[in-house]
């Protein structure tokens, strides 16, 4: 039941880090700048997508030899904040995982149809919602 309470409080702290990180940096940096698309760049999911990484290859390297902390913290900080803040961070770390283990073709696969099947999910998404409600 512990492991259960701090994956929902990490989940809500780092829910609410990543709001506050992304809005912070979106004001600091020039959101108009303009690509050629005409659309602002996303600097503020960069960094908390970034700094996610990051903080979950830190927690990786602590966690590799026995760290006096408990399974449920670790869980807490990783599935629970982490989780909350950007789950980009699981795909980083589970890229790393296939490159570390002797599979970096395999991590390349991952990483080209996460992006990919993730871009067309949204894509589809969309125009499933937005057709539907057409025809209404």
């Amino acid at each position: 039941m512990l492991k259960f309470a701090l994956i929902a409080l990490g989940g809500a702290v780092g829910s609410v880090l990543r709001y506050l990180l992304h809005n912070s940096v979106q004001r600091w940096v020039d959101t108009t700048w303009p690509l050629s698309t005409g659309a602002a760049f996303p600097f503020g999911t960069l960094a908390v997508n970034v700094l996610g990484c990051l903080a979950i290859g830190v927690l990786a390297g602590l966690f590799a030899d026995p760290w006096p902390l408990r399974e449920e913290y670790r869980i807490g900080l990783t599935v629970g904040v982490l989780g909350g803040f950007t789950t980009f961070s699981t795909f980083g770390i589970d890229a790393f995982g296939l490159t570390n283990a002797g599979h970096g073709r395999l991590a390349i696969v991952y990483m080209l149809m996460s992006c990919l099947l993730g871009f067309a999910a949204v894509l589809v998404g969309y125009r499933v919602v937005t057709r539907a409600y057409a025809m209404l």
